[in-house]
């Protein structure tokens, strides 16, 4: 699940996605084979951090998946 964030709080994609150029027809980030192809890696996944990116956009969003199957 990728989540977008901010200092505080966590909130989903679609709330920021749906403006943007590129997103993609659903209003959802452009995510293909576990990479988020509208963005850039900043952080690396762990064991104790997701995968975290910066979209063209400026915002920061995490892939929360596989911690959520812990």
């Amino acid at each position: 699940m990728l989540v977008m964030v901010t200092n505080d709080q966590l909130f989903s994609p679609h709330l920021v996605c749906q403006s943007c150029l590129l997103a993609d027809h659903h209003g959802q980030p452009r995510w293909h084979q576990g990479q988020l192809s509208c963005g850039r890696q900043v952080c690396g996944s762990s064991e104790q951090q997701p995968q975290q990116y910066q979209c063209q956009m400026g915002f920061r969003i995490a892939n929360i998946t596989h911690c959520a199957q812990e």
